[in-house]
């Protein structure tokens, strides 16, 4: 024969179920307790009517409302735990009975119908929640509505500023397009005659550079023949001088010729004397 199972848990899992137990004996309570709380909707209300601003209202009923989802939904899961563990320990008791089957289906009925409980409860919560959600973001559009309400004339004034604003420029911008428009023809007229000022400098000027070049062409021309000039004068100068050298030699050589004939027809005469 197979040893029986012993219908204890270990120390340490008597323990753990002995908390869970106490925790589970406190959540029936804390629905009871929670349920007896206002709902975020009702509290939001009675603060409406008691004449709070808007800001005061959605931060009076947002932080309250998310602590109280927070704390139900740590209970939620809390007891589903502990009926997870319940369920374990009714599992582990029902292998030492002797209908074991009756005993496990027993277990898990009581298991499902606290699982169907900790369901319903989960889906009301989370129907609350949303509408909860719903109602915070209904109030924010409320409270947008209201302060775009309030803002609606300074809005209006703005926009009345803004388009008069507008105006004044596009009345701004046809003066000046018509002022132009006035002066376009003085405005062509003293281009005209700038272009002309600027045609008449720019004449001037080419006539002064072509003249510029002229002159110094001139001046170049007139260094040149008075290089010219100068080099025919030392030219001419040397010739006189060469050709009144040359009469000067002509001249001696001239002179020694008469003397060479004068000594001659002395000569003659000496002899003619002396023959006599």
């Amino acid at each position: 024969m197979f040893p029986s199972p012993s219908n204890t848990l270990p120390t340490s899992r008597f323990s753990a179920f002995a908390r869970a137990a106490g925790l589970a004996a406190a959540l029936v309570v804390c629905p009871l307790a929670l349920a007896a709380q206002p709902s975020p909707v009702a509290g939001a209300s009675a603060v409406s009517g008691q004449g709070a601003t808007a800001g005061e209202h959605t931060a009076a009923a947002n932080a309250p409302a998310t602590n109280d989802f927070d704390a139900r939904q740590k209970a939620l899961d809390e007891r589903g735990a502990q009926n997870d563990y319940a369920y374990g320990v009714a599992v582990h008791n029902c292998y030492s009975k002797f209908f074991v089957n009756a005993c496990l289906g027993r277990a898990r009925d009581k298991m499902r119908a606290a699982q169907a409980r900790i369901h319903a409860e989960q889906l009301a919560l989370n129907d609350e929640r949303r509408a909860a959600h719903a109602q915070e973001r209904d109030e924010r559009e409320a409270l947008k509505a209201a302060s775009e309400a309030a803002d609606a004339p300074q809005r209006a004034a703005a926009d009345a500023r803004n388009a008069a604003a507008f105006e004044e420029k596009q009345r701004q911008h046809a003066l000046d397009d018509a002022r132009r428009g006035a002066e376009a023809p003085q405005r062509a007229a003293n281009q005209a005659a700038y272009d002309r000022k600027q045609a008449d400098y720019q004449r001037k000027l080419d006539d002064a550079r072509r003249q510029a070049a002229q002159d110094a062409r001139e001046r170049a021309e007139r260094a040149q023949r008075f290089q010219q000039k100068q080099a025919d004068a030392a030219q001419h100068k040397a010739d006189v001088e060469a050709r009144q050298k040359q009469a000067a030699q002509k001249a001696q050589e001239k002179q020694q010729e008469q003397l060479q004939q004068q000594e001659q027809q002395k000569q003659l005469q000496k002899e003619q004397q002396e023959s006599d």
